[in-house]
């Protein structure tokens, strides 16, 4: 009777732990279909939570002075991934010792906590020219930048002038701070003639 009476004890215990993993396995799936369908169900999710027409945003430096002016005509930021997308944007770089920079394109995208733009159609970046540097002109189909880091980067076909000089590459980094550009790939370089003495 005492064997009888501990194998049902097993059995039961084995039976109770049988349904306790059973009904967790059953609440794990309904949680995890239940977060599938709150992601399908939100057709709005996805939308913008604010639109601006016609702006200008000023973004200060560390040390509380402007770094940069970005305008366009129209701004679109997404709360679900806290990006912004500009129509037209211009950006207007004013980094401090550094000649500042104007960059154009047809759209722009803003991310990483505003720390990242990368423009998109035509762009368009130059620097007027100083008693310390030539004016440079660059113009690629797409760029990204790093305003923080006053630096720049491409893996894209790059035409860029610089004075009376012109190169092309294909990919480009650049570092406004430090004045250093380095061009990738198969490209061109055209110096001007010197000067007959």
């Amino acid at each position: 009777m005492r064997k009888r009476t501990a194998h049902r004890w097993q059995l039961t215990v084995i039976m109770m732990v049988g349904v306790f993993v059973a009904a967790g396995s059953f609440w794990l799936v309904q949680v995890v279909n239940q977060a599938g369908q709150d992601e399908r169900g939100d057709p709005y999710r996805n939308e913008p939570d604010y639109i601006i027409d016609r702006f200008s945003l000023v973004r200060m430096n560390q040390a509380g002075k402007p770094a940069y002016i970005i305008s366009g005509d129209k701004l679109t930021h997404r709360p679900v991934d806290d990006t912004s997308e500009i129509d037209k944007p211009f950006v207007h770089s004013l980094a401090g010792e550094q000649p500042p920079m104007q960059m154009h394109a047809q759209t722009a995208h803003i991310d990483q906590g505003n720390t990242r733009v990368r423009l998109d159609g035509n762009v368009d970046v130059r620097r007027p020219a100083t008693a310390q540097a030539a004016a440079m002109r660059l113009t690629t189909p797409t760029l990204t930048i790093y305003p923080d880091e006053e630096r720049m980067e491409t893996a894209s076909a790059v035409q860029l002038e610089l004075g009376q000089s012109r190169a092309t590459g294909i990919g480009m980094k650049a570092n406004n701070a430090t004045r250093e550009v380095q061009l990738g790939g198969r490209g061109q370089l055209v110096l001007p003639a010197r000067a007959a003495h």
